[in-house]
């Protein structure tokens, strides 16, 4: 039986065999307004602004501990890296608002957002190949910027990688996914060892590509090596 979850003045109903239900209840905050603000990333689909996580509306980006295989089948953490793109994104115009949707089984305002300039968020995750269209729940939205992501073979494009609510229910139920590379290839992040993402670094100050690569996978700002966000570093090494 679905139970009713209050945050603050807020009801809704959850399930559970669904990602995101939205069963709002009725209640005094069932259509709340829109939410403005400096946005603090939690990963490449949510934000929290003034405390409260806002979901964006119709895409789904990889989870924070999911990888994907580069062009070279290399594995990388692909969600880590949709973070640090939002958050790239969302630094270049402030503040971001959003618009209500809906709310999710998780208590979270499930939004439109916008940055201040009027750039759509989502619709820019996925032209990126940051996010996918969810068309669960997008209605259609973003086929178009998806498919351009897709022939540019932007962010996640470049190589392959599982749609994240697959991956989500694999992991949720205990499966184990098939492996993602021959048996024998170790992935950059174990080979290169050496590297450190301390102090950072600049594509002049890099000697080759797979130590590009290895701070594009594994650090926080590696992502200002993939300026046009291809999923290739220093394309002066690479």
């Amino acid at each position: 039986m679905a139970a009713v979850v209050l945050v603050g003045a807020v009801g809704y109903v959850t399930a559970s065999n669904s990602d995101i239900e939205r069963i709002p209840v009725l209640g005094s905050m069932n259509n709340p307004g829109p939410i403005s603000g400096v946005a603090s990333v939690i990963d490449g689909d949510t934000i929290e602004i003034h405390g409260q996580r806002i979901r964006f509306n119709g895409i789904d980006a990889p989870e924070s501990s999911q990888q994907c295989d580069d062009p070279k089948g290399f594995q990388y953490w692909c969600g880590a890296k949709s973070a640090a793109a939002l958050d790239a994104f969302l630094t270049i115009s402030k503040p971001v608002t959003c618009t209500f949707v809906s709310w999710d089984r998780y208590g979270r305002y499930v939004g439109d957002c916008s940055r201040a300039d009027g750039a759509s968020v989502a619709g820019w995750m996925v032209e990126h190949g940051q996010a996918l269209d969810w068309p669960k729940y997008s209605h259609g939205a973003y086929p178009g910027q998806q498919a351009a992501a897709q022939a540019a073979k932007r962010g996640i494009w470049v190589g392959t990688f599982q749609a994240p609510w697959e991956w989500r229910a694999e992991h949720r139920t205990g499966e184990q996914a098939p492996a993602s590379q021959p048996l024998g290839i170790i992935s950059r992040r174990q080979v290169a060892q050496s590297y450190s993402c301390q102090p950072r670094r600049t594509c002049s100050q890099i000697s080759s590509c797979d130590e590009a690569r290895w701070y594009l996978d594994n650090c926080p700002w590696g992502g200002k090596l993939d300026r046009d966000s291809d999923g290739i570093p220093c394309e002066s090494l690479c």
